[in-house]
């Protein structure tokens, strides 16, 4: 399908994808003149594509004075929130388990830059938990010296058994170890105190009181002077593409107030327990936090 933007308004662009009838895995084509799209920005039709579950493919010169934008719609249902139920929904053949969220530099900027406002340089037993394939810990691994790395501990837990078993193989050192475990039932594992205690998109799974959780994890796992990172997504993955906003229930737009309700419990908590505590992100939502002073 191809439509003629030339000259046209960014409120005429968005009235036209909000009553396009484009199916699943077709491709829209879109006609600009070069110098609306520079007045506009690439920036603005990648968001634009987002909103309407596409993804942006690399643009088509038609002439000195035109280019085509390519918009492919996603098949909404390629998500692992679709998973089968004979399926592990998170293993290594779940459509999760595809995803490299590492690779997106939405994710990868404000994760690294969370790592760097808790010290991580300075935190030697670290856990994670919802650790999957392991490569939350690989952006760790790459941020510090070979020297550094070895002499921390490192503990990851998920449910997933074949998750686990991947990680194993994948990221394997003496100083670091993973396990197979609902983190509902922590408290059978002698796992310790950690000085940094990270998460990401795990504590918000349905089968978990998150606020019991986190008060949980405070109080018995976190070191003295010890730091957290959690991640919230704000994002759902579809045919491995991240696209911006949490899916709502009853609503086709994105929603935050769960989010940011889980977000400000944290906040709070923290606070009254003398630490300082930033909110960072875009796609996923980063709480760091340390204790004022460290």
């Amino acid at each position: 399908m191809i439509v003629d933007c030339k000259a046209k308004s960014s409120s005429d662009i968005l009235e036209y994808f909000e009553n396009n009838t484009l199916q699943e895995g077709e491709i829209l084509e879109i006609e600009l003149f070069d110098i609306d799209i520079e007045k506009i920005g690439y920036k603005a039709f990648i968001d634009l594509a987002q909103l309407f579950f596409m993804k942006m493919l690399t643009p088509l010169k038609k002439d000195d004075v035109t280019t085509i934008l390519l918009f492919y719609k996603l098949h909404r249902e390629t998500s692992f929130h679709k998973a089968q139920q004979s399926c592990e929904k998170y293993g290594v053949e779940s459509e999760f388990f595809k995803i490299d969220k590492t690779s997106q530099f939405s994710f990868l900027y404000h994760y690294k830059e969370a790592l760097k406002f808790v010290n991580i340089k300075e935190k030697m037993r670290i856990l994670n938990l919802g650790i999957n394939k392991a490569d939350e810990f690989v952006i760790v691994k790459e941020m510090l010296t070979s020297k550094e790395f070895e002499e921390k501990q490192f503990v990851g837990i998920d449910y997933s058994a074949s998750a686990i078993e991947y990680a194993k193989k994948n990221f394997s050192y003496p100083n670091v170890d993973f396990i197979t475990h609902d983190i509902n039932a922590l408290d059978e594992l002698d796992l310790g105190e950690f000085d940094l205690i990270i998460s990401i998109g795990t504590l918000q799974s349905s089968n978990i009181d998150f606020n019991l959780m986190f008060m949980n994890l405070y109080q018995n796992y976190l070191a003295k002077g010890g730091s957290i990172v959690l991640g919230f997504p704000n994002c759902r993955w579809i045919e491995g593409e991240m696209i911006y906003g949490a899916k709502a229930p009853n609503y086709k737009f994105s929603e935050m107030s769960l989010v940011l309700k889980d977000i400000h419990f944290c906040k709070k908590y923290l606070q009254q327990k003398k630490c300082r505590v930033v909110i960072t992100g875009k796609d996923y939502l980063f709480l760091s936090a340390r204790k004022i002073g460290v």
